[in-house]
């Protein structure tokens, strides 16, 4: 069994910044690419930024310059350091992983169950 635990959701007032964690849990044998995706009701889930088990990384245009990722391979967890927040960033926000639980098994894609952010004076 694989679970992706997200933390450290919450209200922060414009400009402020929040760090969020996902950590994944269980029966792996490698994690590959790691991500975030947002989504507020009525809209399609986005892609925030995804960072890759060699560190390259890839950010929406929306967050680019604000929001850094960055992971601990040792511990399995992607992070999110959002910075300079505006309301428009209120959101759901979804950890995301491609991972492998044994070397003869494909890789399956993973999603946590969320954490809210709001964005509000």
């Amino acid at each position: 069994q694989v679970q992706l635990v997200e933390s450290g959701g919450g209200l922060v007032q414009p400009g402020g910044s929040l760090k969020l964690s996902c950590t994944a849990s269980g029966s792996i044998f490698r994690v590959d690419a790691m991500g975030w995706y947002r989504q507020v009701p009525g809209k399609q889930r986005e892609l925030v930024a995804t960072i890759t088990s060699g560190g390259n990384t890839n950010y929406a245009d929306s967050v680019e310059g604000r929001f850094t990722i960055s992971r601990d391979n040792t511990k399995n967890t992607v992070y999110l350091q959002m910075n300079s927040l505006i309301p428009e960033d209120t959101a759901v926000y979804y950890c995301n992983a491609d991972l492998t639980q044994s070397p003869w098994i494909r890789p399956y894609n993973y999603w946590g169950q969320g954490t809210q952010v709001t964005v509000s004076s």
